[in-house]
Formats: C-alpha cells, structure tokens, sequence
C-alpha cells in the first residue's frame, strides 16, 4: 500500500511539473537565463490573490464551499510567485558574484602566463 502511495504520488508530481502553467513559468524562472525575471514575475501574484479576494467574499456572501478550493488555488499560485522574486534575485547576485570572480581568475591566470614567458625569452635572450 505504502509502494502504491508513492508511486502516485511521484507520477502527480511529474503531471503537476509538467503540465501546469504556474509550475512552467517558475521552472523558466529558475534557469540562468531566467532569473532577471522572478521580480516583475511578482506581479503575478496580484490576479491569484484578487481571485481569492473575490471568492472569499462569494462565500461570505453565501455561495458554494467549492469556491474555499479556488480560494486556496489563488493563494497558494501567489505564495509561490510571490516568495520565487527574492529568490531569484538572491540566486542572480550569486551567479553574478561567481562570473566575476571566474573573470577575475582567468586575468589573473592570463597575466602569470604572460609574465611566465616573458621571463623565458628573458632568460633565452641572456644565453645568447
């Protein structure tokens, strides 16, 4: 029983990663490329909490329970637009620390080459 549960539960989170819009757009957001957009990807997390606006106040108002279930959809989809912004800005600045610092390594490895065979046409102009 326990094989079963994890087996679906593995093959609705593939379906869910997969296939759903908001899964599609944070994995875009994760790539390299990606991450200069997880900022104004918060934005997005504006129509998910005004649907849920709209559905708590239909069910404050009488409506069916089924609309608690949207309500829950348009929150969690703007938790996760809404926290994927500083995370991909954390996750940009260190992408962009490290290229610097591979920049920064490779002059350095250039200039001792350089410097290494300057100083053998040094030493072989010396001997003649």
């Amino acid at each position: 029983m326990f094989r079963l549960l994890w087996a679906a539960s593995a093959h609705t989170r593939y379906y869910l990663r997969r296939y759903m819009p908001t899964n599609i757009a944070l994995d875009a957001i994760r790539t390299r490329r990606g991450l200069k957009w997880g900022v104004p990807a918060m934005l997005l997390a504006v129509p998910y909490l005004l649907a849920a606006s709209m559905c708590t106040n239909l069910i404050a108002d009488g409506g069916p329970g089924w609309l608690n279930l949207i309500a829950l959809w348009g929150v969690w989809n703007a938790m996760k637009f809404f926290i994927m912004g500083p995370v991909s800005l954390v996750l940009l600045v260190r992408v962009r620390v490290r290229e610097a610092v591979a920049r920064r390594r490779a002059r350095a490895e250039q200039a001792t080459s350089n410097e290494t065979a300057e100083a053998g046409e040094l030493m072989i102009g010396a001997s003649r």
